[in-house]
């Protein structure tokens, strides 16, 4: 019996192994294109990286896409079935919530309607990379597909992909958008804890920046684009009126007992910088960008080469770069005039509004009004479809509907004082009617919760993509960032002229009352947004003193700046030390290169031990099994390296530092994740001893301070380490312990062992760590495994654009066994890089693969 079992294990595996290499693409050959009108030539190098070259803009789109469904249709699948709420046609049940809440933000429906907005030559660049990835559909089915879908039709999934349209690739933006949305989660973090703590404890939880973090745009560079009427006599803005900073700061305590949350957590980062040609070797400027997103099996990006041959006003396009397999075009890279890259600026877009319903109507004023309602079906595999209503109120979707976790919200909200307050003149009548004979209102069964939020009014940030792509200097850049509505990102920018800058674009609410930071009452009026700010207005600088632009999350501008961008920026820990080190570098008086630039992107300093390592060296170190640990630091530089046994002991430190001074206060779900935002928050609360957060409220009979807490950490955190790695501490290691894994999001997370082996990849030992350059982030609520990483690394020479360099956290394709499935990922984690080729000689001369798409043959005539 044991040996039919091994033997059936075999033969299945053998299957699955066969399966997948049944959908691997030619990369060498000729296909045909409807509609293409001349011959598209395909080169890819040794790690599979293709360049395209063709005669027009829509014959490059429609091979870009073959391309990319030749590698990656899986993965453009199910984006396209997360963006329309359909994942439960695929997977069944499970799935239901989340697509009902999607359904419920309604993606899908506001990219249908950016159609009409987008220019006409956007709209052919859709229209024909529609055309290319029907073109491979029509070519392939069932398991040629890929794996997946002969996994599907063993589980009933729908395993016959729809044809491609552009809206299927204008949703990703606002998939896109989702992850980027700003200070959501902090917004609804703030309430949640405030409905357990007095609102100056909650504070405590978020205080200023890290001290001397440079803002992107220095004061001078911020005065000097304001609207006349705005600017000071110093230069700098005018005060508010009287009252106004009240107003703006009047939700914080009023609505404090609101509890939200969404999102999740706080390691999402990302670093970019660049460097003028005065301080570089080549005398041309450096760029460098390395955006942080949860690791997964395939990346994120896709790299590429889009070139037309003669590149002119018929056919623009000679850009080299990471895209998104499902979207035409480049998202970050550079092409033969400009590079740029991004980091997320985070700016607060969106607001959550407590609702007052009834039925199908809800109050505002003195009035009730019917709100917007439709019917959803969701299909799926496997069982009855299901019906759900969406509503929505003149702030946006009522999200409490379908997220549990927001009807306790409404529930919560109803029973506090500070609410009622703030929504109403006369508390006692919060929940009432619009006239005293009206019924009770439905406060009584809690308040509703709508949210505003920029991205679900339509826009026209496809067309910034296809305008970046062809940008040819500074006011060209410009203008295309103009178009960038969401997500606002920093726009950092370098040329081959010399130039160095940043440009913030968005479309980035202004707010006639509060700050964005806790949830308001949707029905007074007094908290709606006033416009936007002005794209002319927003943070932008050329060729600032000093010839250095860093951007790592850290408030772009100083108190100076006149409109709220957020309130809740990146404490600035990475910005800080990019800057230290670029500082370092100009001042060594040597010329920076790629190689520089590279070893500032795998730069492991934790500023957390900056913080708290003084302490620790200061507690004894007792002979013996718990010394160990402790003596380990004293020697230790705050480095987070890979081999590292201090930099494994400092972490296990932290987390239970974490946990005993943390969890006692906070609900579950807000333990602290232990990122840099928790660095400020512990350097303040260690100048505090006695500060109620060091007393465990669960022992009733002592009050710990700070050195008892420090003491409990730290022989914690020896016994975690024994418990983790052996009692040996010479034997520790970082890497090991702070392992990442590759898991594919779908089929690698359905709990059959041979199916996530055949997907999933790791563990990969890394260094670093959350809010270091290096960000590998780890939660500390949940352990020590990498959660957040580099999901890429370019370093543009705009000197010498063929010595530029890339590297990619997986690989070109998502086929799993491929060759290149995984073939840069030990790169990634060694801190190698691949030539980012851009010469057309150089990129013929590396091709190993040749591939050659051709117009249909013309119909005969009988």
């Amino acid at each position: 019996m044991a040996g039919l079992v091994v033997l059936a294990l075999v033969a299945t595996a053998s299957l699955g192994v066969w399966s997948t290499r049944r959908a691997y693409p030619d990369y060498d050959g000729t296909a045909e294109i409807p509609r293409l009108t001349g011959e598209v030539e395909v080169f890819r190098d040794e790690n599979g990286i293709p360049h395209i070259y063709a005669d027009t803009p829509e014959d490059l789109f429609r091979a870009q896409a073959y391309v990319h469904a030749q590698d990656r249709f899986w993965q453009m699948d199910v984006r396209r079935h997360i963006t329309a709420g359909r994942l439960s046609e695929l997977f069944g049940e499970d799935q239901v919530e989340t697509d009902a809440f999607v359904r419920t933000l309604g993606w899908t429906d506001v990219a249908q309607a950016e159609l009409p907005l987008i220019s006409p030559e956007s709209r052919r660049y859709f229209d024909a990379y529609a055309d290319g990835v029907n073109a491979w559909l029509d070519g392939h089915d069932g398991g040629e597909l890929g794996l997946a879908y002969t996994l599907l039709g063993l589980t009933g999934g729908d395993d016959s992909p729809d044809p491609w349209t552009p809206v299927d690739s204008l949703s990703w933006l606002k998939a896109m958008a989702w992850d980027l949305r700003g200070n959501m989660q902090d917004e609804a973090t703030r309430a949640l804890l405030a409905a357990e703590l007095p609102v100056e404890r909650v504070e405590q939880l978020y205080p200023p920046p890290a001290p001397s973090v440079p803002p992107v745009v220095a004061d001078q560079d911020v005065s000097t684009q304001l609207p006349p009427a705005l600017v000071g006599p110093d230069g700098g803005p005018l005060p508010l009126p009287d009252g106004a900073t009240a107003a703006l700061r009047s939700t914080m305590s009023a609505l404090a007992a609101a509890p939200v949350t969404l999102g999740s957590g706080t390691g999402i980062g990302s670093n970019a910088w660049a460097v003028a040609g005065e301080h570089t070797e080549s005398g041309a400027p450096l760029l460098a960008n390395d955006p942080h997103l949860a690791p997964g099996q395939p990346s994120i990006w896709y790299q590429v080469g889009l070139h037309c041959r003669d590149v002119g006003p018929e056919c623009p396009f000679d850009v080299v770069g990471y895209s998104f397999a499902g979207l035409p075009g480049v998202v970050i890279g550079h092409n033969q005039d400009v590079a740029w890259g991004f980091t997320n600026l985070g700016p607060d877009v969106s607001d959550l509004y407590l609702e007052e319903v009834r039925d199908d109507t809800y109050r505002v004023g003195d009035q009730w009004v019917p709100m917007e309602t439709r019917e959803e079906t969701i299909e799926v595999a496997g069982a009855d479809d299901v019906t759900i209503t969406v509503r929505e109120t003149r702030h946006g979707p009522i999200l409490s509907d379908h997220d549990d976790r927001l009807d306790d919200v409404g529930e919560a909200a109803t029973s506090s004082d500070a609410v009622a307050a703030s929504a109403d003149s006369d508390p006692d009548t919060v929940g009432e009617g619009p006239d005293d004979d009206d019924e009770p209102g439905p406060v009584d069964d809690g308040y509703e919760v709508a949210l505003r939020w920029t991205a679900l009014d339509p826009g026209r940030t496809a067309d910034a993509i296809f305008a970046l792509n062809q940008a040819s200097d500074w006011e060209s850049f410009r203008a295309a960032a103009a178009l960038f509505d969401v997500p606002s990102q920093n726009l950092v920018y370098a040329d081959v002229e010399g130039n160095i800058g940043y440009q913030a674009p968005g479309r980035i609410p202004v707010r006639t009352a509060a700050d964005g930071r806790y949830p308001v009452p949707g029905w007074t009026g007094e908290y709606e947004w006033a416009g936007f700010i002005p794209f002319a207005n927003l943070p932008s600088v050329l060729n600032p003193d000093g010839g250095l632009v860093v951007t790592a999350n850290q408030p772009v501008t100083s108190d100076r700046y006149p409109f709220l961008l957020t309130a809740d920026f990146d404490p600035g820990h990475r910005a800080a030390r990019i800057t230290e080190l670029l500082t370092e570098a100009v001042e060594s008086g040597e010329p920076l290169d790629t190689g520089v630039m590279a070893d500032i992107q795998l730069d492991t300093h934790n500023a957390a031990a900056d913080i708290l390592l003084p302490h620790l060296l200061e507690l004894d170190a007792p002979d013996g099994y718990y010394g160990d640990g402790l003596r380990l630091l004293a020697d230790w530089g705050g480095a987070m390296e890979s081999d590292s046994a201090a930099a494994a002991y400092f972490a296990a430190v932290w987390r239970n530092l974490m946990e005993l001074t943390f969890h006692d206060d906070l609900p579950e779900d807000e333990w602290p994740d232990g990122g840099g935002r928790w660095f400020e928050v512990m350097r303040a609360l260690l100048d505090e001893p006695d500060d109620p957060y060091w007393d465990d409220i669960r022992t009733e009979s002592v009050v710990e301070t700070r050195d008892l807490i420090l003491v409990e950490a730290a022989r914690d955190a020896r016994d975690d380490m024994t418990v983790e790695q052996g009692k040996d501490a010479s034997r520790w290691d970082w890497g090991r312990l702070h392992a990442m894994e590759l898991t594919e999001q779908t089929f690698g997370t359905s709990g059959v062992g041979l199916v996530e082996w055949l997907y999933n990849r790791g563990p990969v030992e890394v260094g670093g760590g959350g809010s270091i350059v290096d960000a590998t982030a780890w939660d500390a609520a949940e352990g020590y495994e990498t959660v957040w990483a580099p999901s890429m690394r370019m370093i543009v020479d705009l000197g010498d654009l063929n010595a530029s360099r890339w590297i990619d956290l997986t690989g070109i394709s998502g086929h799993p066994f491929h060759e290149h499935y995984t073939d840069q990922t030990e790169l990634w984690r060694d801190g190698e890089t691949l030539p980012m080729r851009w010469d057309a000689d150089d990129i013929r001369a590396a091709a190993e693969h040749t591939f050659t798409f051709v117009p249909p043959e013309p119909a005969t005539t009988p």
